[in-house]
């Protein structure tokens, strides 16, 4: 059985901000990381350029082989957990062997939610969280003529404009009112399903599909209102949960994720989450919320790793922030912050029909940024994120501010950042 100082399952942005943060306090202590996966490491947000083709996969990963021998690190590709001990602090991994660790980290991320649609078992479907189903869904983009995507998030949007542009006749089927709905309002929406039809997408919004089942095609949906829909390629978008369970019967607590506090620490000793599978505090609600997002990963690793390691120089995760860009048809969206207007607050929008520039800032009765969203709009997410953590007023500097938030939200951190 093998012995390790720090373990950490997963091999993602947590995972790897983790190492960094422990090689920073400690510099000798082993590091074993576990990982499902059969490649180096690589960020999900990547994959809709490798199915489009604008990033190839041999380019994609964020460490090579050096950099764990550097780090003294024992990288296990296709060893994910199977199961936690968290009573004698020891992991089962599917390849059958067991590790005894003194720090775990678990940074397993998220798998795909399949919908329970009657019948989906019984189809052909792509979905897209690794680079194995990029791949697969860029070859079988190729292919089809009639594809339907199921979801109007940020990966069936993107995986929709790639085969809008690969001349495939496509249909986007969404159950909420808009598109990307949990991103954008539904001005940004409307813009973005916009660009869509004039590109030849079909937008079926406000629609559920309640039984699949094989055709002469590949696949023929039913929606709720009866239409029905032909397929030769599916995708099945429709959000992500947490990969959580091998944590049976480990005693660790989780609800939508695996709960985490102010240090990333779980409910049990010397077992830490960060990334796509921990729930940690929303900073708007002080609730714990799950905010899978690629800059909160980073933040949570980093936290984590300087908490397993004793580093000193820690401080407390200040809380989730959502931040989210998406790139479409050559415009671009983005959203950093609460879209909700506090009690006693004010939202302040401006939009200019000829550049198809929209901007919408929301600010609390103190003149703290809460919430800003652009489409074509060109701002710094990483520094309106810090302004909104920083609770800096800007009130004084609030109609420049709307006027060009890029120069004077940078111009305020150059001041204040410290």
């Amino acid at each position: 059985m093998e012995h390790t100082k720090y373990l950490i399952a997963g091999s993602s942005h947590a995972a790897l901000e983790a190492i960094n943060a422990i090689r920073m306090h400690d510099a000798e202590g082993p590091i074993t990381v576990v990982t499902r996966d059969s490649y180096l490491p690589y960020s999900p947000t990547v994959l809709p350029y490798v199915v489009s083709g604008k990033s190839a996969p041999a380019r994609i990963f964020l460490r090579d082989d050096d950099f764990f021998a550097r780090n003294k690190v024992s990288y296990r590709p296709e060893s994910g957990l199977k199961a936690l001990h968290a009573d004698r602090n020891s992991v089962e991994l599917a390849d059958g062997s067991s590790v005894v660790y003194e720090k775990l980290l678990l940074a397993t991320g998220a798998s795909p939610a399949i919908p329970p649609i009657p019948g989906i078992d019984t189809v052909s479907y792509h979905v897209l969280r690794t680079l194995d189903d990029a791949l697969k869904l860029r070859g079988a983009i190729a292919e089809s003529k009639q594809a339907v995507v199921l979801g109007a998030g940020l990966v069936g949007m993107h995986a929709a404009e790639n085969l809008v542009k690969a001349g495939a006749s496509v249909t986007i089927v969404e159950m909420s009112d808009q598109l990307t709905s949990g991103y954008f309002d539904k001005v940004a929406a409307d813009m973005i399903e916009q660009a869509f039809r004039d590109a030849g997408a079909k937008i079926m919004t406000g629609s559920r599909v309640v039984r699949l089942e094989p055709s002469a095609a590949g696949a023929k949906l039913t929606l709720e209102n009866g239409t029905t829909l032909e397929a030769d390629l599916l995708l099945v978008a429709t959000g992500v949960k947490p990969n959580m369970g091998y944590l049976n019967g480990s005693g660790v607590e989780h609800a939508q994720g695996i709960l985490v506090d102010d240090r990333m620490q779980t409910t049990a000793a010397n077992v830490w989450a960060a990334g796509d599978c921990a729930q940690a505090r929303g900073f708007f609600t002080g609730t714990k919320v799950m905010n899978a997002i690629l800059p909160d990963a980073t933040i949570q690793g980093r936290v984590a790793g300087m908490a397993m390691a004793g580093d000193p120089g820690l401080k407390d995760y200040a809380g989730g922030v959502p931040l989210n860009t998406y790139h479409f048809f050559g415009r671009h969206a983005i959203s950093v912050g609460s879209s909700t207007v506090p009690e006693g607050g004010e939202m302040v929008t401006r939009f200019d029909e000829k550049t198809g520039r929209y901007l919408k800032a929301i600010f609390a009765p103190d003149g703290c940024l809460t919430g800003i969203f652009g489409v074509n709009e060109f701002f710094d997410g990483g520094v309106m994120a810090q302004l909104i953590l920083r609770r800096i007023d800007l009130t004084p500097l609030r109609e420049r501010f709307v006027a060009n938030p890029l120069a004077v939200g940078r111009e305020i951190m150059s001041q204040t950042w410290r």
